[in-house]
């Protein structure tokens, strides 16, 4: 009969029981590493902002554009200046402006606001109003004349722009 040598018996016994152990400690490094670049790169997330500078967080936090308040003003009809036949512009215009308190007082004096429209309106050569260059002008001087204040010991109106919606020389 064939008998085993004590040795041979042993070695495989000895093996098992090894293999159990290294897979275990394979799993446990596998674990810490996961572990230890996790932490890293939360680490990175949470510090690194504040060693790159103040723009990055600038960047970060930058504030939401306000949304914009217009006033759109009922369309005005002036006589321009003209040699022979009458001649007009018909104009609407929309106001882009600071706050709604601005707002409000501009719809609280639109009878003022419209008087001094006509008389910055009529009376041009109609030569003067065709350009692009001359609607731009015209839009700025717009917006000067009405935001001077409208009444004594009110603050200068804040409109930032004047946009306009029709614009029609005959």
């Amino acid at each position: 009969m064939a008998t085993s040598s004590p040795a041979a018996t042993v070695a495989p016994a000895i093996s098992a029981t090894l293999a159990p152990r290294r897979s275990s400690k394979l799993l446990i490094g596998i674990v810490i590493a996961v572990g230890l670049i996790a932490a890293g790169g939360a680490a990175a997330y949470v510090f690194l902002p504040r060693f790159m500078g103040a723009a990055s967080t600038e960047t970060a936090k930058a504030p939401a554009p306000e949304k914009p308040i217009f006033l759109t003003l009922e369309p005005l009809t002036v006589n321009l200046q003209s040699e022979g036949r009458g001649r007009f512009l018909q104009i609407g215009m929309a106001l882009r402006v600071r706050d709604e308190q601005t707002k409000a007082q501009l719809v609280e004096f639109m009878p003022e606001v419209r008087s001094r429209l006509l008389l910055l309106l009529s009376n041009r050569a109609p030569e003067s109003v065709v350009a692009p260059e001359d609607k731009a002008k015209l839009a700025e001087e717009i917006r000067k004349a009405l935001s001077t204040p409208l009444a004594p010991d009110t603050p200068e109106l804040g409109i930032s722009s004047v946009s306009f919606n029709t614009f029609v020389v005959q």
